[in-house]
C-alpha cells in the first residue's frame, strides 16, 4: 500500500472528513484491521485565507509548497491538497516536488466522464467559479461545459462556505439558498453539479435535491484509495 501524503486544515472540517473516507475506503476494500497509510500536513487556515482575499496567491504557493516538501519527506508516494480553490497553485507547487500530486479536478472529470455529463454546473469558492484554474481544465482536458451562478449567487455561496462551513456551522436557511441555486443551474441546462469545495457536502447531501451532485471531497479520496492501491 502507498503512502498518501495529505496538504489539509483548509478548512479541517473538511480535512476530516478526507481522513475519514480515506480510512473508510481502505477498510472495504481490505477488511479486517486495515487503515489509510497517511501523512499529514495541515496548514493554519487563517493564514491562507487572509492571503486569499488579498490575492497573494504567490504568498500562499510558498506555504503550500513547504507543506508538500515536509509529506514528501515524510515518506508520502503521492499528494492530495485537501481543497479546490488551492488547486490554483499547483503549478507551482509541482516545479518544487518529485512526488505527483493527484488534481482533484481531473478527478472529478474523469467520474464525469464517464457517467456521460458533458455539461455541469460549478459550486464553490467564488476563487474557483470565477476563476479559470478550475473550469478551464475541465473544458481543455475533458470537454465538458461548465456553468457558474450568477454574481449575486456566488456571493451567496462563498460567503456561507467562510463564515459558516469553515467554522462547522450548518444552517437548514443556508442549505435552502444553496438547493434554489442549484436548481437554477439545472435550469440552465446542466446534467449535473459538482460541489467544487471540500466543504459543501457538510451542508447539502443527495436527499436535500434532485439534481445530481458530484461530492469532489469523496471523488477526491476514492481516486487516492485506487492510487494507493495500484
Amino acid at each position: 500500500m502507498k503512502t498518501i501524503g495529505l496538504i489539509g486544515g483548509m478548512s479541517w472540517e473538511s480535512t476530516a472528513s478526507y481522513y475519514k473516507a480515506l480510512n473508510l475506503g481502505i477498510k472495504s476494500k481490505l477488511g479486517g484491521l486495515y487503515s489509510a497509510k497517511i501523512c499529514l500536513y495541515s496548514v493554519d487556515f487563517h493564514e491562507i485565507e487572509q492571503l486569499q482575499h488579498q490575492g497573494k496567491w504567490e504568498e500562499t504557493a510558498n506555504i503550500l509548497t513547504r507543506a508538500a516538501q515536509s509529506v514528501e519527506a515524510g515518506g508520502a508516494d503521492f499528494i492530495l491538497i485537501c481543497t479546490n480553490t488551492m488547486h490554483k497553485v499547483v503549478p507551482q507547487i509541482e516545479q518544487c516536488i518529485s512526488k505527483p500530486i493527484l488534481h482533484i479536478a481531473d478527478a472529478t472529470a474523469e467520474v464525469l466522464v464517464a457517467d456521460g455529463i458533458t455539461k455541469v454546473g460549478l459550486l464553490g469558492t467564488r476563487f474557483t467559479m470565477e476563476q479559470d484554474f478550475y473550469k478551464q481544465r475541465l473544458t481543455d482536458n475533458f470537454g465538458i461545459e461548465v456553468v457558474t451562478p450568477n454574481v449575486e449567487q456566488r456571493t451567496i455561496v462563498h460567503d456561507v462556505i467562510y463564515q459558516e462551513l469553515c467554522n462547522g456551522i450548518v444552517k437548514d436557511s443556508s442549505r435552502s439558498q444553496y438547493v434554489a441555486i442549484i436548481d437554477a443551474l439545472i435550469e440552465q441546462g446542466a446534467q449535473a453539479v459538482i460541489l467544487g469545495c471540500t466543504e459543501i457536502a457538510l451542508l447539502v447531501e443527495p436527499q436535500h435535491t434532485k439534481a445530481a451532485l458530484y461530492d469532489t471531497t469523496q471523488i477526491h479520496a476514492d481516486a487516492a484509495i485506487k492510487w494507493a492501491l495500484n
